[in-house]
């Protein structure tokens, strides 16, 4: 089983990676970008076969070491 991690920062942190990537796409021409946030997505291989036990599993895994649950918000999909 294959779960998905996406990872972004909290609304109102502030993302300069993501105000860089906006600036530089204006550089390139696309002048209708006016915001961008910038995240990262993990995925894992499970050996579990139960979807929502391998869910609860990947949500301790996100809150003990995958997402920095101070500024980050996690999404978990089972794929």
């Amino acid at each position: 089983m294959k779960a998905r991690v996406t990872i972004m920062l909290k609304d109102g942190v502030l993302d300069p990676q993501g105000e860089a990537i906006r600036h530089a796409l204006g550089g390139l021409g696309f002048a209708g970008v006016s915001g961008v946030r910038q995240g990262k997505v993990i995925e894992l291989d499970l050996a579990a076969s139960d979807a929502e036990a391998a869910r609860a599993e990947v949500a301790r895994m996100c809150e003990g070491l995958l997402a920095n649950t101070v500024i980050e918000k996690y999404a978990v999909e089972i794929v």
